[in-house]
This record gives C-alpha cells, structure tokens and sequence, in this order.
C-alpha cells in the first residue's frame, strides 16, 4: 500500500481493483470492515523497534512533565518517542489481541485471540512532525493461545468457517503536537488528553465510523454485518516520563492497550445477526523481533509471511476486498 499517501492514487488502485473482482469496495469501505486490529488507529501503529539505552540520568516529576507538554515542539517529538520514534528507525510493537462476541443480549462471548504486529518505519519530517510507514498483520488463533486457527467453530451459528488471517497496509501515519493523522485514509484518529501522573505520560486517542455497508446483504446475506457498519476505537499508550522526555534516546518503552468494537467480518459469516465484534488488546514496544513470544512469532511467520518481506510488499493490501475478491476466485459467497 503506497497508498494512504494520495487520494487520487487511492481512487485509481480502487477502481481498478472493482473492475477487476466486481466487488464495490471503497477506501472508507474497507476501514469500516476491518478487523479488530488497533491497527489501526491507537497509536495508528504504535510500532517500535531498535530501543536506545542511553538516559539522561534526570528524573521529571509530574508537574514538571505537563509544563513542558504546555511546548507544542515538546509535545510533539514526546508523542512520538512514546507511539514510536523521533528518530528515523523501524519501530516494532506486538499486541495480544482477545476478540469476542457481543450480542447485545448476554455476555461477552471468546471468539479468539489474534497474535498482531505492526512494523513502522520512521522518520522526521518538516514542521517539528514524524511521519511513519506502517505494516500490519494478525494470526488468528485459539482464544487465549498461540495454537493458530484454520477454520473456527462461530458459537452464534454453529457453522465451521475458513479463518482469513490479517494483513494490511502500508498506510502512511504523521504525529505532531496535537494529534495523529492517517493520510489517505477517511477514519482518523482524535487526540484526547495527553498528560503525565504516577511517573508516566499517557498518549489517548479515539475514532468512530458509521457508513453504509459496502456489502450489501441483498447480495451477500451471509457476509454482510447489515446495512449500516459500525466502528469504535479507543487506545491509550504509556511510557516512562523520563524516557519520554530524554533527548539523548529516539524511542521510549512503550505499554499500549486498545478495545475496539465493530461490525461483524464478513469472513465469520454472521449475517445480520445483532451485535459486534469487541476487541482487547495489551501490547508493547520490542527491540526486535526476537522479542515476541517464540510461538506467537512462529504463528505470524506461517500465516503471513508478507510483513517478513518489507521490502517485496509494495502493492496497497486492503483487507476486506482481498478477502471477498479470495471468493470470487473460489466461486463462493
């Protein structure tokens, strides 16, 4: 995905992708669809890799870190030292993401837990701003596990489903002193309060979306979550003040967690049956890969290997309507 960086490029790869799948599927369409990864959208990739270890030494109390984020040059390059970085590197961070069932009349109900990374490569850019490229990409597996899922039981239905694990991007991402934006993409993040207490600074954000479905279920009555889709993020990060504020290191360690609630996938064959997928997840900043639970690694490099390869993955990948043009392609609805 070069692709959140021009909306007319966006246009063109969508149109192009419709004529040739017949599926109606928007740039907006695809973000109300998505999976229930942070993905998106807390921290947009709160991604982080190569932490430095040097600090300076100086302890900042409280207080004092909420006048120095009063400086929107401060409150700039901490944001990103915490979602990432304020230098140019490549940033990892690795979520547990448990995904349930909300039916709107009963309990949470354990759908399944995805092991998620997001791979971001920063840099700084032009008015005290850093921009990152940010790869996505989810291993669905047995809740609460690492034991990666090829079909699913759905407990609402009673149907065996194909698992279609996740990937997605690159999509381009900008932080500066009030915010994240998502470039080339309509669901964007909103800052809420950015603030220090209990020796740590706190990053929020949230974002919502209510659009029609792009999925129609006269068409697609089993796939579709309906007419309307939903989608709800909140996210918080959190990292320690005083890494936040040395200048002497570009990246901070970083804890983030995130819930999200949206529409039905179309690939767990749903329906319009009421109620949303609720998400949980827990994550944090590693140096790099190897610091990711060996089988939680193993589960991502077998069923999607595409992030491994950076550098061979240029084309934009959106989720959704690669899962619907898959079905195209299989003859099934």
């Amino acid at each position: 995905m070069k692709v959140a960086i021009h909306r007319c490029a966006l246009r063109v790869a969508f149109a192009e992708h419709d004529a040739m799948t017949g599926f109606d599927i928007t740039r907006r369409s695809i973000l109300s669809n998505a999976p229930l990864v942070a993905a998106g959208l807390g921290g947009l990739s709160a991604s982080t890799g190569a932490l430095a270890t040097a600090r300076s030494g100086k302890s900042i109390s409280d207080a004092r870190a909420n006048e120095l984020l009063g400086d929107p040059v401060t409150r700039a390059r901490v944001r990103a030292r915490v979602m990432g970085s304020c230098g140019t590197e490549t940033v990892y961070f690795f979520y547990r993401l448990s995904i349930y069932g909300y039916s709107e009349d009963d309990n949470l109900v354990p759908f399944f837990t995805m092991n998620h990374l997001s791979v971001s490569e920063w840099r700084p850019v032009a008015d005290d701003k850093y921009q990152s490229k940010v790869f996505e990409c989810g291993a669905y597996c047995a809740f609460d596990t690492d034991e990666p899922l090829e079909e699913w039981k759905n407990p609402f239905t009673g149907e065996t489903r194909k698992v279609w694990h996740f990937l997605g991007g690159p999509f381009t991402v900008t932080v500066g002193a009030d915010g994240v934006e998502a470039r080339g993409a309509e669901l964007n993040p909103r800052p809420l309060r950015m603030e220090a207490f209990g020796g740590k600074v706190f990053t929020n954000t949230t974002a919502s979306m209510k659009m029609p479905n792009p999925i129609k279920p006269a068409e697609y009555p089993k796939l579709s979550s309906g007419p309307v889709s939903y989608w709800d993020t909140i996210s918080t990060m959190a990292s320690p003040i005083d890494q936040a504020f040395d200048d002497t290191i570009t990246s901070a360690d970083s804890f983030s967690q995130f819930q999200n609630m949206g529409s039905w996938h179309p690939w767990m064959g749903m329906g319009a049956r009421p109620g949303r997928n609720y998400g949980r997840a827990v994550g944090a900043k590693v140096r790099s890969l190897d610091g990711i639970p060996p089988a939680a690694l193993k589960s991502m490099q077998t069923h999607t290997p595409r992030i491994f390869d950076r550098a061979n993955w240029t084309a934009p990948y959106f989720d959704v309507p690669e899962y619907m043009k898959s079905l195209k392609t299989d003859g099934k609805r």
